[in-house]
């Protein structure tokens, strides 16, 4: 009998947005289509916005949907700290 294990990648880090150092929380999904991050990050209020990241052209971009302005200002930040913790392993 063969058993496949997949490491299940799951991290915090902290990114500057919007003037302001934020939790974000990170947690790669299993997907067969695309390789996926789903992200959370709390606003001011209390308020948890979750979206997701896709790895497109070799860059993780936000999946359409409705965001915070200032949550696609730091798109940039956020593929740079996805990519720093898949170069760690």
């Amino acid at each position: 009998m063969h058993m496949q294990f997949v490491k299940m990648i799951q991290f915090t880090r902290l990114v500057k947005a919007e003037g302001r150092l934020r939790e974000f929380n990170f947690r790669k999904l299993k997907s067969p289509e695309a390789e996926l991050f789903s992200v959370n990050v709390c606003t001011e209020r209390g308020d948890r916005i979750i979206f997701n990241m896709q790895k497109k052209e070799n860059n993780w971009r936000l999946v359409p949907g409705e965001v915070p302005p200032w949550i696609e200002q730091s798109e940039d930040n956020l593929n740079e700290v996805i990519e720093d913790e898949l170069r760690k392993g």
